[in-house]
């Protein structure tokens, strides 16, 4: 396949949807980012999200049993950027926009209800969204060059419409950590979030986050670091000075992180960036986005991938 430059062996890839052509119905977006996966009966889901100013929005594709799609459909649209995405417990889809002020939405994959904002979640630039339903917690990192690491306590685990935003407060070194409430998560003034509590701790940009085993795992794209936050014993340390993250992408390659381990999984042409990555319900197939360079004319179309093969052997090899 054109994009991939190494696959391990065992490993088979193809291209299940291209931006600008139609996949199972549905005109596949640009700039495609965040993405997610969902049981869907014999079948799954994978849902992604559209990064375009002002034209953003979640699309979804639906999968048979044997890989086959069956159909595409919007499940978002006229959203500003969306970038960040997870799938929460009770099988939604929460996608935030990477705007100043940006919201979340939280949609259905199965395109049964109309996305919901849930400004308690605060208006940010949102970088990377994780789920921890050990302590009914959602941890959002900020999409800036000093941005912060936040965490949603809804007043109903399950339900995203109430609940406190706090923000990690403290120095920049690997130590135990705090969290203090941010006063008004909905403000729409000119003052930025993060600059409502003092102290709040900055990271370089906060990209994708993933929760799992009890740790936090988070990249800052400005400085390629993967973090762990433990939020059973609430202490912070880098794990891998690398970007990539559990079931994540970043750049032009894909690392795969259990435990304390980060095992290197593909890469892609060079220039082209990764986006989006999530495996099916199985556990047997990656789906994530391939966007070319922005320098390149023609531009190639964005496309989005699957690669089917046995992850869990890989990565307790």
């Amino acid at each position: 396949m054109e994009v991939l430059r190494t696959l391990p062996p065992g490993f088979a890839g193809r291209i299940v949807a291209r931006s600008g052509e139609r996949a199972g119905g549905v005109v596949w977006h640009a700039a495609p980012d965040g993405g997610g996966c969902f049981p869907d009966g014999d079948g799954w889901i994978y849902v992604s999200n559209c990064a375009l100013p002002l034209l953003g929005g979640v699309t979804a594709l639906r999968f048979a049993p044997d890989g086959t799609l069956r159909s595409g459909y919007r499940i978002l649209s006229g959203a500003d950027r969306s970038g960040a995405g997870a799938a929460t417990p009770w099988h939604t889809w929460v996608s935030g926009e990477l705007t100043p002020y940006g919201r979340v939405f939280e949609c259905d994959p199965y395109g049964l209800r109309a996305p919901m904002p849930r400004l308690a979640m605060g208006l940010f630039a949102h970088g990377g969204v994780a789920c921890d339903p050990d302590r009914g917690v959602v941890y959002l990192t900020e999409g800036e060059p000093d941005g912060c690491l936040y965490r949603f306590r809804p007043d109903d685990w399950g339900d995203l419409t109430t609940g406190v935003l706090e923000v990690m407060v403290g120095d920049s070194g690997e130590e135990s950590v705090a969290w203090e409430r941010v006063p008004i998560p909905a403000l729409r003034d000119h003052v930025p979030l993060r600059e409502q509590v003092k102290g709040a701790r900055r990271f370089a940009g906060g990209g994708d986050c993933h929760y799992s085993d009890g740790l936090v795992r988070f990249v800052t794209e400005g400085d390629g670091r993967v973090w762990a936050y433990d939020a059973a014993r609430e202490c912070l340390r880098v794990l891998h000075e690398t970007a990539g993250a559990s079931g994540g992408g970043a750049g032009g390659e894909i690392t795969l992180v259990a435990g304390d381990r980060a095992v290197p999984f593909l890469r892609v042409t060079d220039g082209w960036t990764v986006a989006g990555s999530s495996l099916s319900p199985a556990g047997d197939r990656l789906y994530f986005s391939c966007r070319p360079p922005q320098d390149v004319r023609p531009a190639p179309a964005p496309v989005t991938v699957e690669v089917r093969g046995p992850f869990r052997d890989l990565v307790r090899a």
